[in-house]
């Protein structure tokens, strides 16, 4: 395979018009390349492709429709984003509430393996997180002004300040590792069982991280599917042959059922009424493709926003 060669503006509009695509103002498709990079804006032609494999475009592909389905993607991230960083900090200020109830607040509280899970097979898994836990203190805790106030006036950080400093993951971690009794306290707040929340957990955090690096979100699949919930049920989504839900499994939608059972009524509310707002907007601009060809890259049934009632 040959190497790939640095191409100026010029060079990438050619290899654009060359396999179909329609630039009515070069202009202005040169002001895009150059700030969003041929290769991000790359990653969304796909959709607008013929299915010959032939590498070109569908005809009278437009360019401003491919970027709009990347501005719509922004849009989706940062909606995305910001919800999930809801659910972050009410699960570290629940976590953190619980477990400074029932086994105390201080380090040697929350850095103490007697207080988790009694499984000799969970040991190792205990131990590096305490180790994770204490690395994030030491490299966060001076460079955070709560952490560091708690320091420098009570000489410890109590839980519900260090959950600040700790990421998503390993707060995640953290919980799959709790007492029995601990997470049951904690998954009854939320109203799903504590299998559930173990799995969701880990599938947010990877949405938490692919939003905040701006990578492609809106086809994006996890790796880890969920199990089948009411939802399912409710919206009627078909099964494939092998009995597996087509959609909201592995796909974006898996996130918009896991925020539903997760995320307050009107935060969820909200959220889909912002998601709805943006795919109209990309819908007035397509011409191509159909708006349900884009659904179905993101796993959204047709019927959707019966998921708000």
């Amino acid at each position: 395979m040959g190497s790939k060669t640095f191409k100026n503006l010029d060079e990438q509009i050619e290899i654009l018009q060359g396999k179909g695509l329609v630039i009515d103002d070069i202009d202005y498709a040169k002001e895009v390349l150059l700030r969003e990079n041929y290769f991000f804006l790359s990653g969304y032609r796909h959709l607008f492709l013929r299915k010959d494999g032939s590498r070109k475009f569908l005809s009278g592909t437009n360019f401003r429709e491919i970027y709009g389905l990347f501005n719509f993607d922004r849009q989706l991230r940062n909606i995305l984003f910001k919800n999930i960083l809801i659910v972050e900090n009410n699960l570290k200020s629940i976590l953190s509430y619980v477990m400074s109830k029932n086994h105390g607040f201080k380090e040697q509280n929350y850095l103490n393996a007697d207080n988790f899970v009694k499984d000799n097979s969970k040991t190792r898994q205990i131990n590096d997180l305490l180790r994770k836990m204490k690395r994030q203190i030491s490299v966060n805790g001076k460079q955070h002004a709560a952490t560091s106030h708690y320091i420098n006036n009570y000489g410890y950080i109590p839980l519900w300040i260090v959950v600040k400093v700790l990421s998503f993951g390993i707060v995640g971690e953290l919980y799959s590792i709790l007492q029995r009794e601990d997470q049951e306290e904690i998954a009854n707040i939320y109203g799903i069982r504590v299998h559930e929340l173990v799995d969701y957990l880990p599938i947010l955090a990877n949405y938490r991280n692919l939003c905040a690096h701006e990578d492609i979100c809106y086809n994006n699949h996890t790796h880890k599917k969920i199990e089948h919930t009411k939802y399912h049920d409710i919206l009627n989504i078909p099964m494939d042959e092998e009995g597996d839900y087509i959609y909201g499994v592995s796909d974006l939608f898996a996130i918009i059922i896991i925020l539903k059972q997760i995320l307050k009524e009107e935060d969820f509310i909200m959220m889909m009424n912002e998601i709805s707002y943006e795919l109209d907007v990309l819908d007035g601009k397509l011409v191509a493709i159909e708006i349900k060809d884009v659904l179905n890259e993101m796993g959204f049934p047709l019927n959707y926003k019966e998921i708000v009632r």
